[in-house]
């Protein structure tokens, strides 16, 4: 069993409660703060862990101490690729696999682990994906289903529809970073 103490963080207001609410009963503080500039001491973490957040790498490395660790899994560059040719303006991250590598680097950290995988998603209905896209508005910046992008929506449904539902490609990467002792 975990001995140390545990630090969440979270930007967006909303959140903060609800996520508070969850982590207290299990010890873990959580703070308020953009993930981008965190509010902590220098080499005071053993571990970093980043599930889907903007990262800076020199940040990290300033917060981990001696010997610490960095696990991060991000969205992947092709993710929802089959949706590119219904949504042009769908947001394109670029190569931020490479990107972090790089910079982690330059942050003075070791990867020692790399990797990235896909797996196929299966939605219910068109009603599940302008969900997801209405909740992830960075996605397809001023998604519109109601008009602009209804017709849009009408072909996603018509093309990609299979016995399955909807079925869309998830692409994820996880890197593994050290901080030298």
């Amino acid at each position: 069993s975990y001995q140390g103490r545990a630090i969440a963080t979270e930007e967006w207001h909303v959140n903060v409660p609800v996520a508070a609410g969850r982590l207290r009963r299990h010890g873990v503080d959580v703070v308020r703060c953009r993930s981008l500039v965190l509010p902590f001491r220098d080499d005071v973490f053993s571990v970093v862990l980043n599930r889907h957040e903007d990262m800076d790498s020199a940040e990290v490395a300033r917060v981990l101490s001696p010997g610490g660790r960095l696990l991060t899994q991000q969205v992947g560059r092709d993710y929802w690729k089959e949706l590119r040719r219904f949504f042009p303006t769908m947001q394109d991250f670029g190569d931020l696999f490479h990107r972090y590598q790089d910079e982690l680097r330059s942050a003075g950290l070791t990867i020692v682990d790399a990797r990235t995988h896909d797996t196929k998603v299966a939605y219910r209905g068109l009603g599940d994906i302008v969900f997801m896209l209405c909740v992830t508005p960075w996605t397809i910046p001023g998604f519109d289903p109601l008009d602009r992008d209804l017709q849009a929506l009408l072909d996603l449904e018509r093309d990609l529809s299979t016995e399955d539902g909807l079925v869309l490609s998830e692409t994820y990467f996880h890197i593994g970073a050290r901080k030298p002792a």
